[in-house]
């Protein structure tokens, strides 16, 4: 072989190197372009105001101080690191900070599991399951700290996967990883049970002898994952307080992102599993009943909380890599040396994509302005409040983010864990129409001066009937009752609605 053409293929090998940055590059354009899309939840607000608070107290939170409901309960902030980046990169460029970091870590994914996925399959295939992922996560991407956390997440099931595929433990060098997931947000938890599933795979066509010695390094290597979760400001509180959501019982039924898949309508998410029943039909495949417990296992998880189907969209693809990869071998490049013109091919490309995502965003940030989606940004509202000097306000649970941002405390905010099953459902059959004599005892028993409920929600019309409470505002956001029975309640007209 010369060595001109040894060279060339060289750099074709390095050249497939770009593709994940190319996948990535195009993933962090979209997202930056349609960077409103990210900013639908008002959990945003409160995350930046505690990351925030974090960098001006150089402390972390171990109790509440933004509700009048819940004061001085324990409460710690297991997504911590993620709030101080939201709230860094919110004070340098306003809500365009927030948009560039979700935007960078959605590309990230994008292009690590492309990585991932070239190892075992064709680029195209690769490149397909890559959008196919970011397109199932839609709902999901949002400036919030599981976003941030997803990189890592995908990065860790990577490595597994790749142990498990070469009948290896997994190198103790990526500990840091699980420390670093652990710090950002509290889904870490999901990288610790499939430790289980994985190590089975690793062993499950060994010989007895070696599957117990195999088996026991991998346990070894779970119980260092699990000490490494705990390499964290709160330690082992790191592990209670990210399993707390989980136990909310029937409240989870009625946050919508924790709400099983509703398949009243077709959906990307029934086009997935139709799609990966369909692939598995079609090709043939033969899975390891450890592989088919991890697919049962993430689809399960989608079906039960949307909010997993991102789970399901970039975890699926790795199980099934190598199994696909077997069924349909993918031609092979040459094997070469490295050579100074690869590496130029590479070094120079990235450049290139760095360069021109840096320009793209430069450019289209001095002509664009971020905002935060109105429905949840009551601004008109909470400004008459703070005129009046309500203080404690009935709040509807999507304007718990923004009051906290506004220094208002709340009723109740999207920190579900902090308030309990009972007290956030006893909230909801009262505002949502369930159980509208719960009302009254509410407003009654944490002395509720002012209500501030969702203009398109039953709580208002129910307030208009009530006994000693009045509507004083509505606009086409937010409607505002004070009690009828204080004087000078009346004194303030109620304004035309606005938008």
């Amino acid at each position: 072989m010369s060595l001109s053409f040894t060279n060339s293929i060289a750099v074709q090998g390095r050249a497939r190197a770009l593709v994940p940055l190319c996948v990535g590059a195009g993933a962090y354009l979209f997202f930056l372009h349609l960077g409103g899309t990210l900013l639908q939840d008002s959990d945003s607000f409160w995350q930046i105001k505690i990351g925030q608070w974090i960098l001006d107290h150089h402390a972390l939170p171990y109790t509440d101080f933004y509700s009048f409901t819940r004061p001085g309960e324990p409460w710690i902030s297991t997504s911590w690191l993620s709030q101080i980046l939201f709230a860094v990169s919110y004070g340098q460029w306003d809500w365009a900070g927030p948009v560039v970091l979700t935007a960078l870590a959605i590309a990230a994914s994008a292009a690590i599991l492309v990585y991932l996925l070239e190892a075992h399959l064709e680029i195209p295939r690769a490149v397909l399951f890559a959008m196919l992922a970011v397109v199932l996560s839609l709902h999901h991407i949002l400036a919030r700290p599981h976003i941030l956390a997803l990189p890592v997440m995908i990065t860790w099931v990577g490595i597994l996967m790749n142990a498990a595929d070469r009948k290896v433990t997994p190198s103790w060098i990526w500990l840091p990883l699980m420390s670093l997931w652990a710090n950002l947000h509290g889904g870490f938890v999901l990288g610790l049970a499939l430790i289980g599933p994985m190590a089975l795979e690793a062993i499950w066509t060994l010989e007895s002898g070696k599957q117990v010695r195999l088996l026991a390094r991998w346990f070894a290597f779970g119980v260092a994952a699990m000490l490494a979760a705990c390499v964290t400001p709160y330690g082992w509180r790191t592990l209670l307080g990210a399993t707390n959501i989980l136990n909310l019982g029937e409240l989870l039924s009625v946050i919508s992102e924790w709400t099983p898949a509703n398949f009243a309508s077709f959906s990307a998410f029934e086009a997935a599993i139709l799609g990966l029943i369909a692939i598995g039909l079609f090709s043939g495949l033969t899975l390891s009943l450890p592989r088919i417990l991890l697919i049962l296992l993430l689809t399960w998880m989608g079906l039960t909380h949307v909010r997993s189907i991102e789970a399901f969209a970039f975890l699926v693809p790795l199980v099934l890599a190598k199994p696909l990869g077997e069924n349909s071998p993918r031609p092979q490049l040459a094997q070469a040396g490295e050579s100074w013109p690869a590496r130029y091919v590479t070094i120079t490309g990235a450049l290139m994509i760095a360069a021109a995502a840096w320009t793209s965003t430069s450019i289209y940030m001095a002509h664009h302005r971020f905002t935060f989606t109105m429905d949840q940004t009551p601004v008109a509202a909470v400004d008459l409040l703070q005129e009046r000097k309500a203080q404690r306000i009935f709040n509807g649970y999507q304007f718990g983010g923004y009051l906290i941002s506004r220094d208002v405390p709340v009723f109740v905010d999207g920190r579900a864990e902090l308030y309990g099953e009972k007290f956030v459902m006893d909230f909801f059959k009262a505002t949502e129409g369930k159980k509208p004599e719960l009302l009254p005892r509410l407003l009654d028993e944490y002395k509720i001066d002012a209500t501030l409920l969702g203009a398109d929600t039953p709580g208002p019309q129910f307030l208009d009937h009530l006994k000693g409470w009045k509507r004083l505002y509505a606009d086409n956001i937010a409607v505002i009752h004070v009690r009828d029975d204080r004087p000078g309640t009346g004194d303030t007209p109620m304004p035309a609605a606005s938008n």
